[in-house]
């Protein structure tokens, strides 16, 4: 077909195998089983208007799909129907939880139909690892040799292995972003390297690392000394521009704890000192979580009392506009009361219209409409806890089946 590219290589019984692990998934839901139900259109729609109409199902009733019957198991995995589904409406992006910190195992919550799926990780080991996603294409990077980077799509649980970038063994904070092309679906893979200079605090080099899909290659862009200022582990790309957070090694205000950063990726373009580009943040915070809403940054931060900024009293949701943070809306109380409102730090993601937040001590996961600025609770995850101290955590990703590393 003309225009296609390199992704609809892959065979159609190759697609189709990967994404039959769905059908071992557990589906958790207060839905009851009414039956089967008999399809009556399969005799009288040809197959180019039923590709059209399937393309156009969530992912989850895709592949339920394609265990009707041999005819749309075929259609499922054929090549013009993936690629019908590059020009289908975006599927709401889906949550992935942790329900153990020692394997890459837990639930993914699907908005859309609200139901919980059981879902094995291909790649990553442990939910300390660092995850990144974007256009359902989800980075995991060791945090601990950072020398295992993979870039999979857990949907079809197909998966690259990245060569590790030139000099990056043990820094002693790194970032990792990444974002794909919606139309070529190559994509840039960026890990934002902090590491504190012998025998001075307050001085850390920074270096930016950028991996493009297009050449398999690896550069770096950037290396700069920061005085006073130390990378994290939040970073984003939102339209061709990496953003980062960086930290307070002195003394100085509260609202002086978090900063953020900008480099602009497109190009290549010249930069001055990092520093130049300081966007402060808009109240004192406890942490801040980064996403890329539709090319937008948009910033979750935990809301630090102005006397005692370690101790969290709300949580904001800001978009930034420029050099300035507009926000966009606070959690209202009864939630961040059964929130945790004790916990300083979290867990949050999203993309989309979504974002996803989640308390590091519960597998209850608030959920946020950007577009009707509503705020609800997703339905019951079926995890339990399993001892007093376990942590939970995730990351929110859109699911795709046509898009591969």
């Amino acid at each position: 077909m003309e225009g296609e590219t390199s992704w609809v290589s892959h065979s159609a019984d190759s697609i189709v195998r990967n994404i039959r692990v769905f059908d071992s998934y557990s589906e958790i839901s207060d839905e009851g089983n009414n039956g089967n139900t008999t399809v009556s259109v399969d005799s009288i729609l040809p197959d180019d208007l039923l590709e059209l109409i399937l393309a156009y199902l969530p992912v989850a009733s895709i592949i339920r799909a394609g265990c009707v019957c041999k005819r749309w198991n075929e259609i499922v995995g054929s090549r013009r129907f993936l690629w019908n589904l590059m020009h289908a409406l975006p599927q709401k992006p889906w949550y992935f939880m942790f329900t153990s910190s020692d394997e890459p195992i837990g639930y993914a919550f699907d908005p859309l139909l609200r139901k919980w799926y059981s879902i094995t990780l291909p790649c990553i080991e442990t939910s300390s690892w660092s995850v990144a996603s974007s256009c359902g294409l989800v980075g995991f990077m060791d945090d601990d040799s950072r020398s295992e980077l993979y870039v999979c799509n857990p949907i079809t649980r197909y998966y690259r292995r990245l060569e590790e970038p030139p000099g990056l063994k043990f820094p002693d904070y790194s970032a990792l972003a990444i974002s794909v092309k919606k139309e070529s679906h190559c994509y840039n893979v960026s890990v934002v390297k902090s590491t504190q200079v012998q025998g001075n605090f307050f001085q850390w080099e920074l270096s930016v690392h950028i991996y493009e899909s297009e050449t398999m290659t690896w550069a770096t862009p950037l290396v700069e000394v920061l005085t006073g200022w130390r990378g994290g582990d939040e970073s984003v790309i939102c339209n061709g521009v990496l953003y980062f957070l960086v930290y307070s090694t002195g003394g100085g205000m509260p609202e002086d704890r978090h900063g953020l950063v900008t480099y602009n990726l497109s190009g290549r373009l010249s930069h001055g000192p990092l520093l130049r580009g300081f966007v402060p943040m808009p109240c004192p915070l406890t942490c801040g979580r980064l996403m890329n809403l539709k090319e937008k940054l948009v910033m979750v931060g935990g809301i630090g009392k102005q006397d005692r900024p370690g101790i969290i009293k709300g949580i904001g949701i800001w978009l930034l506009n420029g050099k300035v943070w507009q926000e966009i809306s606070r959690m209202p109380h009864k939630f961040f009361q059964g929130f945790g409102e004790f916990d300083d730090v979290f867990a949050s993601s999203g993309t989309g219209d979504l974002i996803y937040i989640q308390s590091y001590g519960s597998p209850a996961l608030l959920v946020f409409d950007f577009n009707q600025k509503q705020w609800k609770w997703s339905s019951k995850c079926p995890v339990t806890k399993r001892f007093p101290l376990q942590l939970f955590t995730g990351f929110s990703f859109e699911p795709r089946l046509e898009i591969f590393p």
